[in-house]
């Protein structure tokens, strides 16, 4: 769970830090005061984008800080190790971020540094967060296969896993079989210009890394005179002017001193042997070398049209002799495709309809599977509606093959295949007996909209094993027994991760085991949110706030003692 949040100057917020608890959250206030900045936080801390423009003016940046405390079999732990983060179950995770006022953002966890990919992948298995873009997914027909995906993720992600192996399989050899149908006159005009290239790059017989060999050899050859000149001139002065001579006399003059005084001259005698032996070995090798000297003008004129051939070979075909003989090895595959198109179509179209056979059969298990997860997921939900004063609606999942003139044929039908398999889905919804089901996004209610999706989600979180769940004001366009039953869910859901919502209804508020109260106020002549955690007596002050508006009577504080009484009642019979 989720056990503090610490916040520095962020939008309005100048400094705050909240302790949370097991259980259901409420944060409570007025229009304005800055309820979904803490939502806007922990989504940051989750690896939602930021910007600059989220700082507090006159800031250079914005810090949040938090810290959960997770189960040792929470998945996260198995994802940090991946990641390479130090980390040990019995510890808590902090994640720290920062977002600065040039833009840049700064992530650590559990002090070390991850990029935004990373948080992400974390914040995905820690936090939840459902706000009003979620009621819009629920209307787009094309997000709801989605949907019943992650509802039936432990039977449909092995053989979607398969599907989508044999779908980038098929993909391929389809790709490849309309390029080579799609060739055209055009194509063996092609053929002819590959000929010609495979001539001529073929006639040079490039060896890879001759030209720097060649090039080397050129240097060595156009200077030959002035090498034989200096390499001659060093030989001369070591060994014909008696150059070694000299040291060799100078070695007998000390041979004979050093019996004198070995200590003090034996040293210098041997570094001066060993002088003389190495420029000894020197003279020979310059002598060696000089020997080798070739003036060969008639090999150097063939190395210099070598280069130049080598040169307009590389202005046509590449930078080096390797890229020309790459290029070689890809038009002379492409010059066979060409001369044995036939040959290849035949080959290409037993294998494109082999893999589509077996893409097939993976697709209608897909299918099946999926058919049997939509009909136990429109159970579900019925069943958590009928919690939500929804009793009389039902809800079905259409799943319906892809058709497509121009998609697929197969087995007389032309079907559409995507990367997740051949089916759509929508949600289809009768909320009233008699009417016949209709797509969700035409006829159901903001309310409707707002039960729907908590039944939903009340239904996942028994199996993502995310700890933390935030409703950003799901109970809008709710009252009276839908609002209590909205609570009651809320409730009811908290038993199972640590629930958080934003709301301006008494009934959901009554229901939480924590309040917060979100307000903002002015200080030396700045706005700031402050977040003030609700005693009993603050929580019937607030909740008469919210029942009575402006003006707080005898009548509101009485009736908001009574929702709070009567609502810990209910929550002790809850099951």
């Amino acid at each position: 769970m989720l056990e503090t949040l610490s916040i520095r100057n962020l939008a309005v917020v100048e400094a705050v830090d909240v302790h949370f608890y097991p259980g259901f959250h409420v944060l409570t206030g007025e229009t304005g005061a800055g309820k979904s900045i803490i939502i806007d936080a922990l989504a940051l801390i989750a690896g939602g984008r930021g910007s600059a423009d989220s700082i507090r003016y006159g800031c250079d940046k914005a810090e949040m800080e938090a810290l959960f405390s997770l189960s040792g079999g929470h998945p996260v732990w198995e994802t940090l190790e991946r990641l390479g983060i130090p980390a040990r179950q019995e510890d808590h995770l902090i994640i720290r971020r920062e977002i600065t006022s040039l833009g840049k953002s700064i992530s650590r966890v559990n002090g070390q540094m991850v990029n935004l990919s990373m948080l992400r992948e974390m914040g995905e298995q820690l936090v939840n967060i459902h706000g009003q873009h979620e009621h819009q997914n629920l209307l787009k027909a094309e997000r709801h296969l989605g949907l019943l995906d992650t509802y039936g993720e432990a039977l449909i992600g092995p053989l979607k896993a398969v599907y989508q192996e044999r779908y980038t399989a098929f993909a391929k050899a389809e790709k490849e079989l309309r390029e080579l149908q799609e060739s055209s006159q055009k194509a063996y005009q092609m053929l002819d210009l590959y000929r010609f290239q495979l001539e001529e790059i073929s006639s040079a017989g490039l060896i890879s890394g001759e030209d720097e060999l060649l090039s080397e050899e050129r240097v060595k050859l156009s200077h030959s005179e002035k090498m034989m000149e200096s390499v001659s001139g060093a030989y001369e002065i070591l060994y014909d002017r008696q150059g070694l001579e000299t040291i060799g006399s100078v070695i007998s003059s000390l041979e004979d001193a050093v019996r004198y005084d070995e200590k003090g001259l034996k040293a210098v005698l041997e570094q001066l042997q060993s002088s003389y032996y190495q420029l000894e070995d020197a003279a020979f090798q310059l002598r060696d070398y000089r020997e080798e000297i070739e003036f060969n003008p008639q090999r150097l004129e063939d190395i210099e049209n070598r280069l130049d051939l080598i040169s307009g070979l590389r202005r046509k075909y590449g930078d080096s002799v390797e890229q020309i003989l790459a290029y070689y090895e890809q038009i002379r595959h492409e010059s066979d495709l060409l001369e044995n198109k036939d040959e290849y179509l035949e080959k290409l179209t037993v294998k494109r309809n082999s893999l589509l056979a077996v893409l097939m059969e993976a697709a209608e298990e897909l299918s099946a599977v999926r058919r049997q997860c939509a009909d136990d997921l429109a159970g579900q939900v019925e069943g958590e509606l009928k919690d939500l004063q929804m009793d009389k609606t039902s809800l079905r999942v259409k799943l319906e093959e892809l058709q497509d003139p121009r998609g697929i044929e197969y087995k007389g039908r032309r079907i559409r295949l995507t990367r997740q398999g051949i089916d759509s889905a929508e949600f289809m919804i009768s909320p009233n007996p008699g009417e016949p089901l209709r797509p969700l996004g035409k006829i159901a209610s903001g309310g409707e909209l707002s039960r729907i999706m908590l039944a939903m989600k009340s239904i996942f979180a028994r199996t993502d094993a995310i700890p933390v769940l935030i409703f950003d004001e799901v109970d809008t366009g709710v009252s009276g027994r839908a609002a209590q039953s909205i609570a009651n869910k809320l409730f009811k859901l908290s038993s199972t991760c640590q629930v958080f919502s934003i709301t301006h209804l008494p009934q959901v508020a009554c229901m939480a085991d924590h309040q917060y109260l979100i307000r903002k106020k002015v200080e030396d002549g700045r706005t700031m949110t402050e977040v003030e955690s609700l005693s009993a007596d603050g929580r019937i002050m607030e909740l008469a706030r919210m029942l009575g508006g402006v003006e707080i009577t005898e009548k509101t504080l009485h009736h908001a003692q009574e929702m709070l009484t009567l609502a810990e009642e209910s929550k002790l019979s809850e099951p």
